[in-house]
């Protein structure tokens, strides 16, 4: 089947991390979107046509990893997908070959009965600490198979990469996480729904093989072994003193073993598609994408990111922008944090990006990979507002990028991998 050709399309695409909520009470209600003060939004919104995203599938609280991979029009079934752990090792570069098992993991504060105090120990971490602390581990941990060895690599804040390999076996994937909060299914980290007592669990093997039942024992040992190694740590003995979260665990989830294998993503939409990028998840897709990346500063340098976009529809047909920001006020639960971040967005990012496009020339879209409720402190299934503008789209009377109003949009109710083909016949 011939793929209609899109080099005509000129697309900025924003997925806001987590921006999909609930009304909250300290919002009189309402969600962040509905309660900010977003002109800006507002304008693009007057200009376009909105509906609503389910991004992986209904019932499923994604990650963002498998998230924006849909959102990006990819689908994976049944145990396709190969798993965060592998494309965040593949995002920060590190040794990995297939066999290997690659997990995402989280820095986190627990007590003495492995119950966990706080799943990223704080979340602001230094990192000289999570540098020494790890490197500590790759030196001090022996597993019982003289054969394996371990590599801890911290990236950003809490979170680190733990890449674990036996030489002459292939270790499979199939193995429950130690992170209570996410399941692992058909190799996608899910969420789940959890209360505020929560434990390091064991990872079990997912069948009988022998091959899943030493990736479980593996994991297990660097579990246990990095308990007492980091419980005795010099780094955390200062901590202590400080005041400050100990790093005194790693929770450990979304194994995988395997380089992915898909269409690159320009053969995919018959376009040049590149993005803006941060963190390690975002930048393994993009290089699994084989999908070209445009240097625009740091996590909150909205303004560049906005010039950086514009400017590169000079040579692009669209560009993905990710802005990471309202994902963490979700998990924090702070509903007023995460409505003050969504206005500076709208100030700094989308002014910006306003003042320096032409909408008779470049569309805009604007989604989230998933929604983050502030009350669930996590990522949940419920669908994420879609807004498809510019001048050649036709109005449907929108006048907020909202959850309420998306419900109501022409659009309709999409899935996430279904997102893309939709603006671009929106925008022919």
């Amino acid at each position: 089947m011939r793929i209609t050709n899109n080099s005509n399309v000129h697309m900025i695409y924003v997925l806001l991390d987590g921006i999909g909520d609930l009304p909250h009470p300290d919002l009189k209600g309402m969600t962040p979107l509905g309660y900010a003060k977003t002109p800006n939004l507002d304008r693009i919104a007057s200009n376009g046509t909105v509906g609503e995203v389910i991004s992986v599938g209904k019932g499923i609280a994604p990650q963002s990893d498998i998230a924006v991979f849909n959102m990006l029009g990819y689908r994976f079934d049944d145990s396709a997908y190969v798993g965060r752990g592998v494309i965040e090792s593949i995002g920060i570069g590190i040794d990995f070959k297939n066999g290997d098992l690659a997990l995402r993991g989280n820095f986190s504060t627990v007590n003495d009965d492995r119950v966990i105090i706080d799943r990223r120990a704080g979340r602001k971490i230094e990192r000289e600490d999570t540098v020494a602390i790890s490197h500590e581990l790759e030196q001090k941990i022996k597993f019982s198979n003289p054969k394996a060895s371990v590599v801890v690599s911290p990236t950003i804040g809490h979170r680190v990469i733990v890449r674990i390999r036996c030489d002459g076996e292939f270790l499979p994937p199939d193995i429950s996480n130690t992170d209570p909060a996410y399941a692992r299914i058909d190799g996608m980290g899910v969420a789940k729904a959890v209360g505020d007592y929560l434990k390091i669990e064991r990872s079990l093997p997912l069948n009988e093989s022998a091959g899943a039942k030493l990736s479980a024992a593996l994991v297990n040992e660097f579990t246990d072994q990095s308990l007492a190694i980091m419980k005795n740590s010099e780094i955390n003995k200062r901590r202590d003193i400080q005041g400050k979260k100990l790093l005194n665990s790693i929770l450990l989830r979304d194994a995988g073993n395997r380089f992915p294998d898909v269409i690159p993503i320009n053969q995919l939409h018959e376009m040049k598609f590149s993005c803006i990028v941060d963190m390690p998840v975002e930048i393994g897709i993009a290089k699994v994408l084989k999908m070209q990346t445009f240097n625009a500063g740091g996590l909150t340098d909205y303004e560049e990111k906005a010039r950086v976009a514009a400017k590169a529809m000079e040579t692009q047909n669209a560009i993905y922008v990710h802005i990471k920001g309202p994902d963490e006020f979700g998990h924090d639960g702070d509903a007023i944090g995460k409505m003050k971040n969504i206005e500076e967005i709208d100030a700094r990012f989308f002014g910006t990006l306003l003042a320096a496009i032409d909408t008779s020339k470049v569309s805009v879209v604007i989604s989230g990979d998933h929604s983050t409720p502030c009350i669930n402190k996590g990522h949940s299934d419920d669908p994420v507002p879609l807004l498809v503008s510019g001048d050649s789209v036709k109005k449907d009377g929108t006048t907020r990028f909202t959850e309420e109003q998306a419900k109501k949009g022409r659009i309709g109710l999409l899935a996430g991998a279904d997102v893309i083909k939709t603006a671009i016949r929106l925008i022919r």
